[in-house]
């Protein structure tokens, strides 16, 4: 009798580890593509749910091929948060063989992100489109339920708008609310404490913005290069003054002309420094300060080294406005 309800209990036992696993399993997997997005994500999430990352080193969007256990993630989210085809081009064909399963936020097209146009002319000339526009900021304006799934066929077309738009406050406090809502749909039961995370991450990227407009508000009107085009909200937000990039396009090398055509703006504008990026060939930037005045520095959007979590978002920031604050005012 002992050994029947032995064997009974062990049946019994042996059935519970699959019956948790699969609890385990069903709870909500959120996945975001790059670490300052990511960061702001898991900062809402704080004590509720950890969001997996895609892209966790120095990779660059621009240029990134996902790997097959990334692919497995990818189909199997509740929620995928990317900026959008303009960055993450790697991401197009994947997000489209979802076939609606598990919604896609495109940030590009979220209500209350504000965009900046991809700035042409002079310095910035060479990009693909042939357009030109304002450089001030403008709401994206067309309807769109970031909920849904993502349609390529956009009213702005590609390359319309810069998609480094994480680089201002301002944009990651819209995240942060969207990231709210989508949480809160998914993990109903926490919706209190989302929301109070919500709150608190709020108030930190308020005090950030202050702090950073004070560190950087010597450095207005001194000009500088960076690597690519990626800063611009970073310089509006801030008013500082970059004046021109040495690649338009971070996934081609730059040619002899156009690294001249740097070398003399470096000369014509008096530019104080030149920002290599942890992604890219920092040979360039040795090139194209030889025999000037240019400093060197280093300037990272995307946070390379920083360890992901809810702290990686402050820390970024933190670098990039200590990187041409130490390199400008030595400069002086």
């Amino acid at each position: 009798m002992n050994r029947i309800f032995l064997f009974v209990a062990l049946v019994m036992l042996g059935g519970a580890i699959p019956l948790a696993q699969s609890a385990a399993a069903a709870q909500p997997k959120i996945v975001v593509s790059i670490k300052p997005i990511h960061s702001l994500v898991a900062g809402v999430l704080d004590g509720v749910a950890e969001p997996e990352l895609l892209l966790s080193g120095g990779e660059s969007p621009h240029s990134y091929a996902l790997r097959p256990s990334q692919a497995r993630a990818l189909s199997s989210a509740d929620v995928i948060f990317w900026v959008g085809p303009d960055l993450e081009g790697f991401l197009v064909r994947p997000l489209q063989a979802l076939g609606g399963n598990g919604r896609i936020v495109t940030l590009m097209e979220a209500p209350g992100i504000e965009l900046l146009a991809v700035r042409s002319g002079g310095v910035w000339e060479a990009h693909d489109h042939h357009h030109g526009h304002s450089h001030g900021k403008k709401k994206h304006d067309h309807k769109h339920d970031h909920k849904k799934g993502h349609s390529h066929g956009h009213s702005h077309g590609h390359g319309e708008n810069d998609a480094h738009l994480w680089l201002d406050p301002h944009n990651a406090k819209v995240i942060v609310l969207i990231a709210a809502s989508e949480a809160k749909e998914l993990f109903p039961e926490h919706g209190e404490r989302i929301e109070a995370n919500a709150r608190a991450l709020s108030a930190k990227l308020d005090e950030l913005d202050a702090e950073l407009r004070g560190n950087l508000t010597p450095l207005a009107g001194r000009p500088f290069i960076v690597f690519h085009d990626a800063y611009q909200y970073f310089e509006r937000r801030y008013g500082l003054s970059a004046a021109g990039a040495i690649t338009l396009n971070p996934e081609q090398s730059p040619g002899a002309q156009r690294l001249r055509q740097i070398r003399r703006t470096i000369d014509e504008r008096g530019a104080a420094c030149v920002f290599a990026e942890p992604q890219f060939e920092p040979r360039l930037v040795a090139t194209v300060t030889e025999g000037t005045n240019a400093r060197q520095g280093v300037l990272d959007p995307l946070g390379a080294d920083i360890p992901e979590g809810p702290q990686a978002y402050f820390t970024l920031m933190r670098r990039l406005a200590e990187g041409l604050r130490s390199c400008l005012q030595s400069s002086q």
